[in-house]
């Protein structure tokens, strides 16, 4: 006789009743056919990266020939290649713990003994919640130390040490503990007791919380990573400000980040939410422009906010959150979504961390599908605020400080332009220079 299953939807637990096999076998093989086909389509897309950047490797593109030498062209494409075929290997690590979680039981049998030792209720589920992400941070900690001390370090990026890596992790696990338990413990007790529209409830409460994450992250969470000194040098700070009164901006005001002492990458960013916006520059930015240079940098990431792209953003991520959270809200009311991903649900009692867990898991297969259509969305973002930088600035200024900073990242000249579509936040070095220097002209 077949497992007999189904969802109770006043008590949100799952009771004796009829279960169709038959669901639960589409269940799993519609997941093992998504998770295939979008490890295969990554590995083509990267294998695509791979040749395109070797192939060019010996040879710096015409427009840049008198700008960037030969031996950093050469750097970048290494570099480049080196990230790729080691996210390969992410790809192939990640798709087996997924694996692992789900159709080998893992997830499963970490409840069941969660259950045999806690009981049912919400304490239990909160610590299968925190036990899942602990272990998951495990897991990936070979490969985030890989990046840092092996690839980073060859390529003469990583500044850190052991020491403060190991104080950065003891922090972050801290204000995870501190932000985060309470945060998904308020999540579970909403999902079982707030009615079948808790999916609406929930979602509200998670964009409020990244709302205020924007307004608190400046002022409180970044310096407990780095430290901020006002801007001191006269000639930026006086540009800077002449730019901010120019476009009609204000902040908190101009600070210097220590980014130097974990990595030679540069940046700078517009950080903050309302009145808390304040403008941060790496040290290592400020080492390598010129005062021209950094304010067209500025004016650039005042053209995001004069476009209204963080609004966007924010609404686009309120639309996807509802969206999800109702897709979660259907499908934890479906037996076959458990079982059919190896996972048998707690009779009798809730399943709402089971069935968040499991979305998780599924989700990036949705975002195989949709992230092409919000990079292209940010590639043309990114168009705009380059314009509007042009109009405030100068052309040439900015064109030159993107030089450097594609030249000092190592960020490769030749990408394959299907890795481009489908990967990449920011339009290439080539297509961004094209547009601005016309712009200038």
């Amino acid at each position: 006789m077949p497992l007999i299953v189904a969802y109770d939807l006043n008590s949100g637990a799952m009771t004796d009743n009829f279960f169709n096999p038959s669901a639960s076998l589409t269940t799993t093989v519609v997941f093992t056919l998504a998770l295939c086909a979008s490890l295969l389509l990554k590995f083509w897309l990267a294998g695509r990266q791979i040749s395109h950047v070797a192939r060019n490797r010996n040879d710096v593109p015409p427009a840049f020939v008198a700008k960037i030498a030969l031996s950093a062209h050469q750097k970048a494409a290494d570099y480049t290649i080196t990230k790729a075929r080691f996210g390969m290997i992410e790809l192939v690590w990640g798709a087996a713990v997924a694996v692992c979680w789900t159709l080998l039981g893992g997830l499963s049998l970490l409840n069941q003994l969660l259950v045999s030792v806690l009981g049912n209720g919400l304490s239990q589920q909160v610590v299968l919640l925190a036990v899942f992400i602990a272990i998951g941070g495990v897991l990936d900690l070979p490969f985030t130390l890989y990046q840092t001390f092996v690839i980073e370090e060859r390529f003469g990026f990583n500044k850190t040490s052991v020491t403060l890596w190991l104080q950065d992790f003891a922090k972050s696990m801290l204000l995870s503990a501190l932000i985060g338990l309470p945060f998904i413990t308020l999540v579970i007790w909403m999902m079982g007791a707030t009615g079948p529209w808790w999916w609406l409830w929930v979602c509200s409460v998670w964009m409020g919380f990244n709302l205020l994450a924007l307004l608190i992250y400046p002022t409180w969470i970044a310096p407990l990573f780095n430290k901020f000194q006002p801007l001191e040098d006269p000639k930026v700070k006086e540009r800077v400000t002449q730019l901010m009164a120019r476009c009609g901006f204000t902040s908190k005001g101009f600070f210097v980040m220590d980014g130097s002492k974990r990595s030679a990458h540069a940046n700078a960013y517009f950080t903050g939410f309302g009145a808390s916006k304040r403008v941060v520059f790496y040290d290592t930015l400020l080492d390598q422009l010129s005062p021209s240079e950094v304010d067209a940098v500025l004016a650039h990431e005042l053209g995001h906010f004069k476009h209204r792209h963080v609004i966007k953003r924010i609404i686009g991520m309120f639309a996807m959150s509802l969206v999800g959270f109702f897709i979660l809200g259907w499908v934890s009311q479906q037996a076959w979504f458990f079982t059919g991903l190896g996972v048998v649900p707690n009779l009798g009692a809730a399943n709402d961390a089971l069935a968040l867990l499991l979305f998780v898991m599924v989700l990036p297969l949705l975002g195989t599908l949709i992230g092409p259509v919000f990079t292209q969305m940010s590639r043309k973002h990114e168009f705009e605020a380059d314009a509007y930088a042009v109009t405030q600035s100068s052309g040439a200024a900015l064109a030159g400080a993107l030089l450097k900073l594609f030249e000092d990242n190592a960020s490769t000249l030749t990408p394959d332009p299907l890795y481009v579509a489908f990967y990449y936040s920011h339009p290439p070095a080539t297509e961004r220079l094209r547009r601005i220097l016309g712009a200038a002209h």
